[in-house]
């Protein structure tokens, strides 16, 4: 029975890795911008068809697709800010909150028309090969995507704290009216950050899509997962939502042994989630933090 719980443990710390890494790239967008990026999940979506395809059509590993596709996501996270978000930063939520909706929409649709709805998965030579600890084996790809996921988070906290654009996000993240008054150019830092924010969960997908289904409706279950560790590890709190996100995977995975049918695995996350929210509003770990 331990071996079984020890599975479940692992289980979820590997996925809540790659949670991590998707709702840090969210917890940044809106820590910065204070947007409620509804399109979030849309994004990693794609970064699984890019995986999957690049495989499929060149024979391109995910996890070097994962490489090159870095850039490209952050360009067009840059893009994407400066022509479709840009016009309502600073503007109600409620409007923002429509705008990235019919964005989501908007994508969900394109996958559509361009992939179709069929569900479709990757099968790689070594998806199978496993490594044990103790009395429990977690597949290699996994713990690929977790290691992934991890050094990225890591990399991006290294960034926002070790370098002058860094700290200078930070500074846009606390204070935006103070940010002008120094010279800090806000909109490049707007869109620096919803291009990183982008490439965090474009990435998340690829690392996943060795082991998850790749389909244009993938993505609404990653953005409410992500909004439910960004408010656990409090509102732009990068540290937060990695430490959230942990707790989220290991709370799903456990779930689903203690539940009375793995189907109901969320409803343990979603418990926790009303819990934080009666009890500290402000999330598990605080508020706005680098």
């Amino acid at each position: 029975m331990s071996d079984v719980y020890l599975q479940a443990l692992l289980s979820g710390l590997m996925i809540g890795g790659v949670y991590a890494l998707v709702a840090v790239g969210l917890t940044l967008i809106f820590g910065v911008m204070d947007i409620i990026n509804f399109a979030h999940g849309e994004f990693l979506m794609f970064g699984m068809y890019a995986a999957f395809f690049a495989s499929v059509l060149f024979g391109i590993d995910p996890y070097v697709t994962a490489v090159l596709a870095l850039p490209a996501f952050f360009a067009v996270g840059w893009a994407i800010q400066g022509t479709l978000i840009k016009p309502v930063v600073g503007k109600s939520h409620a409007i923002q909150i429509l705008l990235t909706l019919g964005l989501s929409l908007l994508l969900q649709a394109l996958a559509q028309y361009l992939f179709s709805a069929d569900f479709q998965s990757l099968k790689l030579d070594y998806a199978d090969a496993t490594l044990q600890i103790a009395g429990a084996r977690i597949g290699w790809t996994r713990v690929a995507a977790f290691a992934i996921s991890m050094g990225l988070c890591l990399a991006l906290w290294l960034f926002l704290q070790r370098t002058d654009t860094g700290k200078a996000l930070r500074a846009c993240a606390e204070e935006h009216e103070g940010s002008l008054a120094v010279g800090i150019d806000l909109g490049r830092m707007y869109k620096i950050a919803f291009g990183l924010g982008i490439a965090c969960v474009a990435i998340a997908g690829i690392a996943m899509t060795p082991f998850f289904y790749v389909a244009p409706v993938v993505g609404p279950k990653f953005t409410l997962v992500a909004f439910v560790i960004v408010v656990l590890g409090g509102l732009g709190n990068i540290p937060g939502a990695v430490a959230g996100a942990l707790i989220v995977g290991v709370v799903e995975s456990v779930g689903a042994l203690v539940m009375p049918s793995p189907s109901l695995k969320d409803l343990a996350v979603y418990v926790l989630f009303i819990l934080v929210l009666l009890f500290r509003p402000q999330g598990l770990f605080g508020g706005k933090g680098a």
